[in-house]
Order: structure tokens, then C-alpha cells, then sequence
């Protein structure tokens, strides 16, 4: 994982918008719907939206249970939000994920204007904030949302995602 600071500005007043010290709470939201999409066979990575102290949207993983390959936990949390408040630009919510979000997902955050990104686990081979990508600082792009890495939780996100993985293993040796 990249070591730099992060530029991102945000729309929102910083008031608005999830502080550091929601971060736990927020983000074990995230990880309980991570918890989940792995209850129904999908890769346990869970989401939340935060507007005003309370999240209006959350999801998982739901891309093995609907056959979609763009229902990731962050666009269905996205969605649901900008439903909820009945317009598309987030521009006063937090995004917590529990994996860095891939490049479609960090898409996702800055087209809906998401005012800040938390997430609790890198993502070494496709992450889009910092390991791989840097979506949300580039330049070029029309937003750029503030983010923060919330390492607290990381090792309890790897367990899970390495138990995820070793049971789908499992069953595959079994099936041959």
C-alpha cells in the first residue's frame, strides 16, 4: 500500500460528515453486512452510508445471490442511499467499506459525490485508492472525495475473508 497523504476535498462541511471517532461503530456496521453476503455465498465485504450521525443504507456483497457482477457491497449501499434521500449526489455522506474499494466502486463514490471513504482492509491487487489506484485523488477526476484508512478492524476483515476463501476451497477439493 501507497504511503501519501490524500488531497481529496469534500463537498460537505467537515462538521457534517462521520469523524474519526465514529469510526469503529460505523465500520462494524459494514462488517456486519460483510458477515452477511458470506451467509449467502458471496465474498464477505460489507458497506454502510453515514449522513448525519446515522447510516441511511448498507449492504453486501450480493454479486453470486442476483448474478450481477456490478453488485458490489458500495454500489447497492450507494444506490440504496441516494433512494433513501431521493437525489443522487451524496455529497454529505460517508462511504464505510471494510476492503479498499476497486476501481468501479471508487467510480462509484466520486459520481455520486460521496463526500468521504473509510475503509479497514487494503486490497493489494485491486484496490483503487491507494494500493493499486489512487481514483479518489487524481487529478482528472470531477470530485475528489476525502478518505481515511481505518486499520483498527483490519485483521478481524482478514479473518473473515481468509475463512471465506478457505471454505469456498474446501468445497471445491470436496466437489472434485
Amino acid at each position: 500500500m501507497k504511503d501519501r497523504p490524500h488531497s481529496g476535498t469534500p463537498f460537505a462541511e467537515a462538521a457534517t460528515i462521520a469523524r474519526p471517532t465514529d469510526d469503529d461503530h460505523f465500520m462494524r456496521e459494514a462488517l456486519a453486512e460483510g458477515r452477511l453476503a458470506a451467509d449467502h455465498g458471496d465474498v464477505p465485504i460489507g458497506a454502510a452510508i453515514v449522513r448525519d450521525g446515522a447510516v441511511i443504507a448498507r449492504a453486501g456483497n450480493r454479486r453470486e445471490v442476483d448474478a450481477d457482477p456490478t453488485a458490489h457491497a458500495e454500489v447497492i449501499a450507494i444506490r440504496e442511499a441516494a433512494h433513501a434521500l431521493g437525489r443522487w449526489r451524496l455529497s454529505d455522506c460517508a462511504l464505510y467499506v471494510t476492503v479498499e474499494p476497486c476501481a468501479m466502486c471508487a467510480g462509484a463514490a466520486v459520481l455520486a459525490r460521496v463526500a468521504l471513504v473509510v475503509f479497514s482492509a487494503p486490497d493489494e491487487k485491486a484496490g483503487a485508492v491507494r494500493s493499486v489506484a489512487e481514483l479518489l485523488d487524481a487529478s482528472w477526476m470531477n470530485h475528489n472525495p476525502r478518505w481515511r484508512f481505518y486499520p483498527q478492524l483490519r485483521d478481524e476483515v482478514q479473518r473473515l475473508l481468509a475463512e471465506f476463501f478457505a471454505t469456498q476451497r474446501k468445497g471445491r477439493t470436496e466437489a472434485d
